[in-house]
């Protein structure tokens, strides 16, 4: 049963999937980990799981690749799928915070892979602002926020060759349509035709 449509950035999901697709894998954080992810967190999506779907997303960032897999190019790093689970997800789906989530999540990370990971959270984390401006941070969690340039600078030097422009070509598709009401029932060639 699907409650949402599907996501254009993400890979079909298989009819039937739970944790144990990702847990079966071991300790195995390569390819094969980051495709299952992505399709997990499609799975969840579409069953109206937005706030479980983003984690699998995360967890699709931390996977250990270099960047030059075919999985990759098959299915980018999900910048992408990020903001239109964010823009999609209806106003009455539990979501959490995203912002938040982020932002601890940045802060608080840890190995492995800890430098590429914490910035592809604040790369999350300025996504989520443009998307959903009206959430705000923890004023509790004492944290200095990056500036657009830092996380740029991150990317380059700790990401993937091309994933900066990547999650910059995000920032700029989540500025171009701020302010407009993009409803669920929208898709994304539509949106695209305005």
């Amino acid at each position: 049963m699907s409650l949402f449509p599907a996501c254009p950035h993400l890979p079909s999901p298989r009819e039937r999937m739970d944790w144990r697709d990702l847990s079966d894998l071991g300790e195995e954080r390569g390819a094969d980990f980051y495709v299952t992810a992505l399709m997990y967190g499609h799975y969840l999506w579409r069953r109206g799981q937005a706030a479980r779907a983003i984690l699998c997303l995360d967890r699709a960032l931390g996977a250990d690749l270099r960047g030059d897999e075919p999985a990759l190019r098959e299915w980018p790093l999900p910048y992408a799928a990020m903001t239109w689970v964010l823009k999609y997800t209806p106003a009455d789906t539990f979501i959490g915070n995203p912002r938040v989530h982020f932002q601890h999540y940045a802060d608080r990370m840890n190995e492995p892979r800890r430098d590429v990971r914490r910035w592809r959270a604040w790369a999350c984390w300025a996504l989520t602002r443009g998307v959903l401006p009206h959430l705000a941070g923890d004023p509790k969690h004492r944290v200095e926020e990056p500036s657009h340039a830092l996380i740029h600078a991150k990317l380059v030097e700790h990401g993937h060759p091309g994933e900066a422009a990547l999650w910059e070509a995000e920032i700029e598709v989540v500025a171009r349509s701020a302010g407009r009401g993009v409803t669920l029932a929208q898709t994304a060639p539509e949106r695209r035709a305005q």
